[in-house]
């Protein structure tokens, strides 16, 4: 059996392995590893003589690995992407170096809270190159997956590898409408309520908003008409005068309750939500992304 010596393994050993499979020659790892060919010989010898085991057959053109060699190779490409991502990530949080963070918001009112919280974030992250996108007028998943984009602000989660959901917050929906509404008397809305009324709505398709798939369309009600509204801030203001009632999270009117110009009823039994930070796998532990969710997360927490 063979016996390790105790020295071990060590990093640049690792990058020789995976430099002479992928070179094929001693030459031309040499070079690629900004090395003597008879510096690097010698450092393969020393492994050898490390593990007891050879690791290459020597007479084969271009070199061949030994299994001790497959199995070193297979550490070696584990390892290095891995420790060359944390070094990234390392240098990150020591210089706030964080490249481009493109953000976008798959729900309108969002910007209501978020916005308050950049400023700060942008004072701990000086590097990072940060832009936001108040709602998508792309496909935010495959942009995502594209590097067209960094994150997604989302209540939709899709069960998939390549993604990553973060989960911030929950949240209620309420319906809005002006204090002297008539439903403004009941303790919550029921769909039926809804038959005869205006809604405000934002432009986007049904199957997106929650008050027709979780709260409408299962109990077969349609409202009398659909205006759609563009703005949070304008929503508000027309539900305020009494020209339709809104279906928008807690957070989107609570100012306007509590100055009296807006009362909120829950949705039946209640509509609850939760918003994710949607990223690439692979990035989710970043360093300022970790940031920025722990600052949502510490605004949000209800």
């Amino acid at each position: 059996m063979a016996v390790l010596n105790s020295a071990g393994i060590e990093i640049k050993h690792l990058k020789t392995v995976t430099a002479l499979a992928e070179q094929g020659s001693l030459a031309a790892a040499a070079l690629t590893l900004n090395l003597t060919q008879s510096a690097l010989s010698h450092q393969l010898k020393e492994l050898e003589t490390r593990l007891n085991l050879e690791l290459f057959l020597r007479k084969s053109r271009p070199l061949l690995l030994t299994a001790a060699g497959n199995q070193l190779l297979a550490l070696a490409r584990q390892v290095l992407p891995a420790l060359a991502h944390t070094e990234k990530q390392l240098h990150a949080l020591h210089s706030g170096d964080a490249g481009k963070l493109h953000l976008a918001l798959d729900c309108h009112s969002c910007i209501q809270w978020l916005l308050p919280l950049l400023p700060d974030f942008r004072r701990q992250w000086p590097g990072v190159d940060l832009e936001v996108e108040s709602v998508p007028g792309f496909d935010a998943i495959n942009a995502l997956l594209g590097g067209q984009l960094d994150l997604l602000l989302t209540s939709d989660v899709q069960a998939r590898g390549d993604l990553h959901f973060e989960p911030l917050f929950g949240f209620d929906l309420t319906l809005v409408m002006a204090p002297n509404h008539r439903l403004s008397q009941q303790p919550r809305i029921e769909p039926s309520d809804l038959g005869q009324e205006v809604l405000l709505v934002y432009p986007v398709e049904r199957v997106r908003m929650d008050i027709f798939s979780r709260f409408l369309q299962p109990a077969g009600v349609e409202p009398a008409r659909c205006k759609p509204v563009d703005n949070t801030s304008v929503m508000l203001q027309m539900a305020a005068a009494g020209l339709g009632l809104a279906a928008l999270p807690c957070w989107a009117s609570e100012a306007f309750v509590q100055q009296g110009l807006l009362a909120a009823r829950p949705l039946g039994a209640g509509v609850r939500r939760h918003m994710y930070g949607a990223v690439r796998a692979a990035d989710k532990d970043q360093p300022c992304l970790q940031s920025l969710f722990a600052r949502i997360r510490a605004k949000m927490a209800r």
